[in-house]
């Protein structure tokens, strides 16, 4: 699967890696039962490769970039260790559905699909400075198959997980104001404002008013990328476990 370059001491590999990622220094390597943190254009040398012994001493070497990360020292579900429980992270979920049958009886069956949803008949999930509600994605009704549609809601001086994923999104501000870090670069936004996350780009959503909540539509064609195998995103940092300073009985909106 790798060649050595004799001059150089580099492995390179003969068919496909992914060095180059959007998500940056934080991108760990996991091709040879090891992880290391790699600049993205950085070479792998063979020093880089701790011998076996040395792996040996360090007991579980596949979670030492775990520990690094952030994310704990045990692995939990998939590559997530949540610090509070969310079902979209530990669960299985339906990213696409399969589409079975005969043309006449798909036409048929979206003609009979329900068009309008309440809101109220969905609950918030997560906490305690950020919580999600998902409602419209292929696997909670059965007319959406391309489309993801989520609310967010940040306490007050609340923020959410540092994340970046191969899709955009379009982000509705409802209400509140806050601002978003993508790439390292700070973007405001306020009830009404628009505001776009672009492709690859590492994020993280934050509530900029220690007194007001800050409420957000969230609308991304998730399922699309996902069907064209466009899966690869990754949470650097989870969401906070801790309390927002004085939001101790913080709860996300009842009128959302």
């Amino acid at each position: 699967m790798f060649s050595k370059n004799n001059e150089q001491g580099v492995i390179q590999p003969q068919n496909s890696l992914i060095l180059d990622s959007p998500f940056g220094p934080s991108y760990t390597l996991k091709t040879w039962g090891f992880r290391k943190f790699l600049n993205r254009t950085q070479p792998i040398l063979l020093s880089d490769i701790p011998p076996l012994e040395k792996r040996a001493e360090k007991g579980n070497f596949m979670a030492e970039g775990s520990r690094e990360a952030g994310i704990g020292a045990e692995p939990g579900v998939g590559h997530n260790k949540p610090e509070v429980v969310w079902e979209r992270w530990v669960k299985k979920r339906t990213f696409v559905r399969a589409l079975e049958g005969t043309y006449g009886e798909m036409q048929q069956g979206l003609y009979e699909k329900q068009r309008v949803y309440s809101i109220h008949d969905y609950k918030w999930d997560g906490g305690p400075q950020f919580f999600d509600k998902p409602m419209v994605n292929p696997q909670r009704m059965e007319i959406a198959q391309s489309i993801e549609t989520h609310l967010g809601a940040f306490a007050p001086g609340g923020y959410g997980q540092k994340h970046g994923h191969m899709n955009s999104a379009v982000f509705y501000i409802l209400r509140g104001e806050g601002y978003d870090v993508h790439d390292g670069e700070r973007i405001d936004s306020e009830a009404g404002d628009v505001m776009i996350v672009e492709n690859g780009c590492v994020h993280q959503h934050f509530n900029s008013s220690p007194n007001e909540e800050y409420i957000v539509l969230v609308m991304k064609a998730k399922p699309l990328f996902l069907f064209m195998h466009m899966v690869f995103q990754k949470n650097v940092k989870m969401p906070p476990k801790e309390v927002a300073p004085g939001q101790e009985d913080y709860a996300p909106p009842v009128d959302y």
